[in-house]
């Protein structure tokens, strides 16, 4: 309670989540003393929750449609692409800005698509500036707000408004507001539109990496207590978070991607997750392989 400043209205609740917490200790120290993980659990600030309770809260992304009916979303661009390098962490290449905590609004979505904007203006033009997700949430044409979205959507958004506005111009206030008129003089980047991955391959995926960060759904429910090391074994497919993917690698044999969260820094390493790469399923460890989408400059 003193770390995450949390409160609760009377002893009743309080008493109610302080078993609810130990019962999540338990479960943690259990996974942990196992041995037989390539991932560690850690008490965080999700701890008083139950599973039910996290996912009602957090489960907040829209799985598109894998035939996406927008106009400015262009063809997959790397699949004559063979070589890639064996490992790859566009934070090495100044191409990440720093991990932000999306708090109780449900805006994954929006965070997803901008760490990707942000990476391939980057890439492109050497700069990097941290953009605004708030300007998505306050202004996407189709209303999606704290309650859950799509990452193409944001991409269309910025794609018909001309650019983006920086953070600075525009911060992040975790709740859906009126839409600020900013002059295009203000915006700080331009895509052309957006690419998906076919889904289903990895492959494609890992080609696509290897060029610029991709947006990307992902099962929520097994990042509740992730602390550290490669989520491996079982995992589930409802595709109910959106995260970024800014890097892969190898550790002790075993392949992973690299992936941006938007639950601060506190949260799994320095506010990363690894996630086992090429596990065997066709829509990848924890359905990250299902439907990814990076934007065009």
């Amino acid at each position: 309670m003193a770390q995450h400043g949390f409160s609760y209205e009377n002893e009743k609740v309080k008493q109610t989540r302080f078993q609810i917490f130990k019962d999540n200790v338990q479960h943690i120290e259990m996974h942990n003393q196992e041995g037989n993980h390539t991932y560690k659990l850690g008490i965080n600030k999700f701890a008083d929750l139950t599973s039910e309770e996290f996912l009602a809260k957090y489960a907040r992304s829209s799985m598109p449609s894998f035939k996406v009916p927008l106009s400015n979303q262009s063809t997959y661009e790397y699949k004559d692409m063979k070589d890639v390098p064996p490992s790859l962490d566009w934070r090495d290449h100044n191409a990440v800005t720093v991990v932000v905590d999306q708090g109780s609004c449900g805006c994954c979505w929006a965070f997803a698509a901008v760490a990707a904007i942000e990476g391939i203006v980057a890439i492109r033009s050497g700069r990097l500036i941290q953009l605004s997700e708030q300007h998505i949430l306050d202004c996407n044409y189709y209303h999606e707000d704290c309650n859950g979205g799509r990452m193409d959507h944001a991409f269309e958004f910025v794609w018909r408004n001309g650019g983006l506005s920086s953070d600075i111009d525009y911060p992040y206030t975790g709740t859906q507001g009126a839409c600020a008129n900013y002059k295009p003089s203000s915006l700080s980047s331009v895509i052309t539109g957006f690419s998906c991955i076919p889904n289903y391959n990895e492959a494609a995926l890992l080609a696509a990496v290897a060029n610029q960060p991709v947006s990307v759904n992902i099962d929520l429910k097994v990042l509740h207590f992730y602390q550290s090391g490669i989520l491996t074994g079982e995992c589930g497919n409802n595709l109910d978070h959106v995260v970024t993917i800014v890097g892969y690698g190898v550790e002790n044999g075993v392949e992973f991607w690299l992936v941006k969260n938007s639950w601060g820094s506190e949260w799994g390493e320095n506010g990363y997750v690894r996630v086992q790469r090429n596990a065997g399923a066709k829509e990848g460890m924890c359905g990250i392989a299902t439907f990814g989408c990076y934007p065009n400059v």
